[in-house]
C-alpha cells in the first residue's frame, strides 16, 4: 500500500516538473500543446492554488515569480523521506 501511495507521489512530482516547464511556452490556439498545458493544470492547479493563497508570486523586475510549485514539490519529498527512507 505504502509503495503505491510513493509511486503516485513520485508521479505527481514529475506532472508538476512538466506542468512548470510547459508554462514557458505560448502555442498557438487549438494547438496540441495548449490542450496538454490545460490538462496538466486540472491536475496540478487545485493543488498550487492552495500555496498560492498563502504565498502569492513574488514581484521581481516586473513580473511574478510563482514559488508554489517548488513549495508543493519539496513538501512532498519531506513527507516522503521519513515514510519511504
Amino acid at each position: 500500500m505504502f509503495g503505491l501511495i510513493y509511486f503516485l507521489l513520485q508521479i505527481y512530482v514529475l506532472v508538476l516538473i512538466a506542468y512548470a516547464v510547459m508554462s514557458f511556452f505560448q502555442p498557438a490556439p487549438g494547438s496540441p500543446v495548449r490542450t496538454v498545458q490545460k490538462g496538466l493544470g486540472r491536475v496540478c492547479d487545485p493543488v498550487l492554488n492552495l500555496v498560492r493563497r498563502v504565498i502569492p508570486p513574488a514581484r521581481v523586475g516586473g513580473m511574478g515569480l510563482d514559488f508554489s510549485v517548488l513549495i508543493v514539490i519539496l513538501v512532498i519529498e519531506i513527507v516522503l523521506l521519513p515514510l519511504f527512507a
